[in-house]
């Protein structure tokens, strides 16, 4: 049989020309890319990471790192301070620094930066993008995304938080939950609900979207104690009179869940790229300590019932990015890739785990101690399994959109 796209069609079926061949490779420029992230990342060694992993506070030593080389902007376009790069590029990048040894710590350090703001670059007014894009690509500025709520998780349309205008203000009174880099943010990109929910046509309706400054008198943060990624907090927000002028307003009242909407496959792609890299780095630790482990007179690594899970895993990784680089085609070049970014990051973050299981228990005991580092990718691999959406979601969505089954939820 001919290779895959390279063969003539059969005869009869009415098709005379051959397909265009799929080309996956990477484009000198994005090799650049990868690797350049990489030296920086050097940089910050295990000592470090597991450093943070232990006492907590943010990695600003990296993100400073990974600012002034001019990472942060590589989506933002160049005439506000960033390289106006798609979401390959950023899939890349992202990869790279989960793979290198940060993990979910540094990526999640400097996630937001790299795309957070596109609801800015899209829906933005010029004046709003002047003012709100360089500080973001200079990191001169960290901002927290704060939609989740304690009582509504993924049901957006339900939020609770309420913005009333009152002159040239919105005052907003509400809570948000795991909402990442609060405790360090000065800027927060907010949805409220601007229209009460039984005044709407639809759901949809009524919500909008916000991004000022954050102003910690009026907003409360407690930090949530969890399992991983210390470096990088996840908080509580209690917002009571907090106002926001109305020319930190993004696109029209009423319209912020369309706007969040265009920021959701990307984010999916993102998510996808930086479990692929952890689960990349997991498996090259399990692999190299089962060529060096000996037990029995041979290293285990020999023994298949070692070799096979890590082949298994490897091929997995393989498919969840070549479903993700699909995912970034399809939205670099402006088409619908709703299937294929939920697909990623479904199939990503299956991979991701599977890998840092299998590297913890290629370890054996040895894979439960912080000083090989396993256990720790582990921890954060749980992060980009479960959000921004969780996996049975994902299935949801696939079998209602793709296979045009009816609703479940």
């Amino acid at each position: 049989m001919p290779p895959l796209g390279l063969h003539e069609a059969a005869a009869g079926d009415g098709l005379k020309t051959k397909a265009d061949p799929m080309d996956f490779s990477l484009t000198s420029e994005q090799e650049s890319i990868r690797d350049s992230v990489a030296r920086v990342c050097a940089r910050f060694d295990d000592k470090y990471w597991l450093e943070r992993d232990t006492e907590g506070g943010f990695p600003n030593e990296f993100f400073a790192a990974i600012a002034a080389d001019g990472w942060l902007g590589i989506c933002i376009p160049e005439a506000y301070g960033g390289s106006g790069l798609g979401i390959t590029e950023a899939a890349l990048m992202t990869g790279a620094i989960a793979q290198s040894g940060a993990g979910m710590s540094g990526a999640s350090a400097v996630h937001m930066n790299i795309f957070g703001l596109n609801p800015v670059v899209v829906f933005g007014t010029e004046v709003q993008k002047q003012r709100m894009l360089p500080p973001i690509a200079a990191g001169r500025h960290k901002a927290c995304f704060a939609v989740t709520e304690p009582n509504t998780g993924l049901n957006t349309t339900q939020l609770k938080t309420k913005a009333v205008r009152r002159g040239d203000r919105y005052v907003v009174d509400g809570q948000k939950v795991w909402i990442s880099t609060a405790q360090v943010a000065d800027k927060i990109l907010l949805l409220a609900r601007t229209t009460p929910l039984e005044e709407v046509g639809k759901p949809t309706h009524g919500l909008s979207l916000f991004y000022t400054d954050f102003d910690r008198s009026r907003i409360q943060v407690h930090e949530i104690a969890k399992m991983g990624r210390k470096a990088v907090d996840s908080n509580e927000l209690f917002i009571e009179g907090f106002e926001i002028p109305v020319e930190d307003l993004l696109g029209e009242e009423g319209r912020g869940f369309e706007y969040i909407l265009h920021g959701m496959n990307p984010e999916r792609i993102l998510i996808a790229s930086e479990a692929v890299g952890l689960g990349r780095l997991a498996l090259q630790r399990a692999t190299d300590y089962a060529k060096d482990r000996v037990v029995f007179g041979r290293p285990i690594g020999q023994n298949q019932a070692i070799q096979h899970p890590l082949a298994e895993n490897w091929m997995q990784l393989e498919a969840a990015w070549l479903m993700l680089m699909s995912a970034a085609w399809q939205y670099d070049h402006g088409l619908p890739c709703g299937a294929a970014a939920n697909a990623a990051k479904y199939l990503a973050g299956e991979a991701g785990f599977a890998a840092c299981q299998q590297a913890v228990m290629t370890h054996g005991g040895f894979g439960y101690a912080k000083e090989y580092h396993v256990e720790r990718y582990l921890r954060e691999v749980m992060i980009p399994r479960i959000a921004p959406i969780s996996p049975q979601l994902v299935l949801c969505f696939i079998a209602e959109r793709v296979l045009g089954l009816p609703k479940s939820y």
